[in-house]
């Protein structure tokens, strides 16, 4: 084979590993979208930040390989490696990833519960303190107003006697 088509097949599975690669990419995307909920808004964000990272990636495999001609072969080749990524591994990343990683949140969970157990138990008490204190607070300083009102009452009609 002349070294042409040899550079050809080459850049036509480079185009394979270029669409695989931006499917992987995605389906990261997509596990953390699984694990934490997502607003409208951050998806959107998220997709247009990842499509510009995609567009500079093609544009840089394409300068490097092909001098910055686009080739349609390079894009059905990128199409059938999204297609073929999608249809055989995605799944099963997607599905495993996402069950690993939840799994160890749970036990972080798990560890993280375990290590605040006291201060969550010092945190009830002083609520429970600050509460009755308020409360025994508020019937004080009623008490207090109530006196001195009646001993600003008092100085009034005092000073008014005379």
């Amino acid at each position: 084979m002349s070294q042409n088509i040899v550079n050809e097949i080459t850049f036509f599975l480079h185009s394979l590993l270029m669409g695989m690669a931006i499917s992987l990419v995605y389906d990261v995307f997509l596990i953390s979208r699984r694990l934490i909920r997502h607003n409208l808004l951050m998806i959107s964000m998220e997709d247009m930040i990842f499509w510009i990272a995609c567009a500079i990636g093609v544009f840089y495999m394409l300068y490097e390989e092909n001098n910055g001609i686009l080739r349609w072969f390079a894009v059905f080749g990128a199409t059938i490696g999204m297609i073929a990524y999608k249809k055989t591994i995605s799944p099963l990343f997607i599905h495993g990833v996402s069950f690993l990683l939840r799994g160890v949140f749970h036990i972080f969970k798990k560890i993280i519960d375990f290590l605040l157990k006291p201060v969550r138990a010092i945190w009830r008490k002083v609520r429970y303190t600050l509460c009755v204190s308020s409360k025994k607070g508020r019937k004080v300083g009623k008490h207090l107003k109530n006196k001195l009102t009646g001993r600003l009452k008092l100085l009034k009609i005092t000073l008014c006697k005379r």
